[in-house]
């Protein structure tokens, strides 16, 4: 991270559901630009987090900076507003619409005047997806293909195309290589290299620590609902993530990975 203002930044973020203390006293934070991986163990707090950041489940306690000014997002709507985008691993796309109604879906443009006013400008709407999806280097066969069709990497694509089109500065990704191939993951992992390119701040959560270390910049690891550690990429092992996910001895980590190796 660099020493600007942070894009987003979350100061002393605790959120409690009942007995179970979800996060305590979090702090995160994305730049413009920046790729950082949110991992962690199961029951770590990350769906709780990216929940907070995206507005469907605010926090209780805590303060969310937006470009250095103080927010509330206590909303999808709001966090939507204020340029927060999210693709969760469910994708929500619509499998018996093609790509175009995909990408457009609530957001459909109408053209004509008079009696012919509301009809969809179905012309209008293809190129812009064409140029959106050229735009972010996505492959498929046509716009005009239904998403059922469409291989999982595809699939992912176009979620992630269709949450860039309100222009976000923040996309949240959700496990967005789970159960993809090798080919379908390196097209997804282009396309998270694409979003930095273009100054998107990106939050990653992954259990793939292959994938993590290909396209992060940074790596913010939560155990038990607490941030437990933050590491560079280009100055860190897997071996050290590991042992701060798991709460191991970094020496044991390693004996284990080279027991592996051999």
């Amino acid at each position: 991270m660099s020493e600007a203002t942070p894009l987003l930044a979350l100061r002393g973020v605790s959120k409690r559901f009942g007995a179970v203390q979800a996060l305590s006293g979090v702090d995160f934070e994305v730049d413009a630009g920046e790729v950082v991986a949110l991992v962690g163990d199961n029951g770590a707090g990350k769906s709780t987090l990216v929940k907070v950041i995206a507005g469907t489940g605010p926090a209780d306690a805590g303060t969310i900076l937006f470009e250095g000014e103080k927010v509330s997002l206590t909303t999808p709507h709001a966090a939507t507003d204020m340029g927060i985008a999210t693709v969760y691993q469910d994708l929500a796309l619509c499998d018996n619409l093609d790509v175009v109604a995909n990408l457009f879906v609530g957001r459909e443009r109408a053209r004509g005047v008079g009696r012919n006013l509301g009809v969809l400008d179905e012309v209008g709407m293809e190129h812009e997806a064409l140029g959106l999806l050229e735009r972010l280097s996505v492959s498929i066969p046509s716009v005009r293909t239904e998403v059922a069709s469409l291989s999982g990497g595809q699939r992912q694509s176009i979620a992630v195309a269709r949450a860039t089109m309100g222009d976000p500065k923040v996309v949240i990704l959700d496990e967005p290589t789970a159960a993809l191939g090798v080919a379908q993951t390196k097209q997804v992992l282009d396309l998270v290299r694409t979003l930095r390119e273009e100054g998107h701040g990106v939050i990653m959560i992954s259990h793939n620590l292959v994938d993590v270390f290909a396209v992060a910049d940074r790596i913010v690891v939560l155990r038990l609902g607490k941030r437990v550690a933050s590491f560079l990429v280009a100055d860190t092992t897997a071996e050290e993530v590991v042992a701060a996910i798991t709460g191991a001895r970094h020496e044991d980590v390693r004996s284990a990975f080279a027991s592996e190796a051999s």
